[in-house]
């Protein structure tokens, strides 16, 4: 039950911040569930590996690395889902943004 409740907050998250910024095309509602899957999936699967291939530059930077690494799971996801484009840095960088600030108030009121 709360793999459900999760999949809807990041779908929900992901329809607002489609909505907000221009630079983020999510054309339907399927595609704003495919994508939160995909994330889900890309989050749980690939990025654990890219986070410790890219620990030294993560040290070197201080943890800012950590935010390339989002934006490329985001990049990626887009890249796999029709429906879901993310057209500029800007717009993946406001999107990650966005996406966490909402599943994370979200989340509270789901627990």
């Amino acid at each position: 039950m709360g793999l459900l409740i999760r999949l809807v907050i990041s779908t929900v998250a992901i329809m607002i911040a489609g909505y907000l910024l221009d630079g983020v095309v999510v054309s339907n509602l399927t595609s704003a569930i495919i994508a939160a899957i995909v994330l889900g999936f890309l989050n749980a699967f690939v990025r654990p590996v890219l986070q410790i291939l890219a620990l030294p530059i993560t040290i070197l930077t201080l943890g800012l690395f950590y935010f390339v690494i989002n934006i490329l799971m985001i990049y990626l996801a887009a890249a796999l889902v029709d429906g879901f484009a993310i057209r500029d840095l800007i717009s993946a960088i406001l999107f990650a943004l966005i996406v966490a600030v909402i599943s994370g108030i979200l989340g509270m009121f789901a627990d």
